[in-house]
């Protein structure tokens, strides 16, 4: 069956108690939890380190085909610690785009960026388009990115997708289903991170609210 993306992206979600919590409680250079709407901040020019991999550690390399675009708008931070929060979360949504493209869920990528409940329910959404032989193609665009870091050194990242340009392609029939153009297609991704050992911030809970970026 051949569906939407943001359809299978809701099946990410995680409880946002703990993200609303941890908003709460400051960390970052911007204290508030809301996301303004979809047209507010989706435009502009994509970050320059929309294409790099984060520094440091070695990262795997995520390549996604000109089929497929994702662009990150203003993907910056003047904090370099809420900088590194944004590019491995930039990192983490690529690994998914890339793994489900690939036909993938045991993806290297994805498990170097998701860790716990995170990195279930990745691989679950990845498998499903797997089983149902769809791939992605078209664009998303990933803006208004907000990083915060909790009391207890946990990480927050707040952003919008729009995934209106978006569509599913079946590999065998060719078949092409597009992203509805609706508010609903432009979500809210509200995730946990937490640093791992090698200085890498995992997504450890995600939960995508379709519209969240009226």
């Amino acid at each position: 069956m051949n569906r939407p993306i943001r359809l299978m992206t809701t099946a990410l979600t995680v409880s946002a108690a703990l993200l609303l919590a941890a908003c709460g409680s400051g960390g970052g250079d911007d204290a508030s939890d809301k996301i303004e709407g979809a047209d507010s901040n989706g435009g502009g020019k994509a970050s320059a380190s929309a294409s790099a991999k984060p520094k440091g550690v070695e990262r795997p390399e995520v390549k996604l085909p000109s089929q497929f675009t994702a662009t990150f708008v203003n993907w910056t931070n003047s904090d370099p610690k809420l900088q590194r929060i944004l590019d491995d979360g930039r990192e983490e949504l690529r690994a998914k785009y890339a793994a489900i493209i690939d036909g993938d869920p045991d993806s290297d990528a994805v498990a170097f960026y998701d860790t716990g409940a995170a990195l279930t329910t990745a691989r679950e959404w990845i498998k499903n388009f797997v089983e149902t032989d769809d791939s992605l193609i078209g664009e998303i665009k990933a803006y208004n990115a907000k990083a915060h870091v909790t009391g207890n050194g946990a990480g927050v990242l707040f952003y919008c997708v729009d995934e209106r340009k978006s569509s599913t392609k079946n590999r065998k029939s060719g078949k092409v289903t597009r992203t509805p153009d609706s508010p609903d297609s432009v979500l809210q991704y509200r995730a946990r991170l937490t640093k791992s050992p090698r200085g890498v911030w995992q997504t450890a809970s995600l939960e995508t609210v379709p519209g969240g970026c009226k």
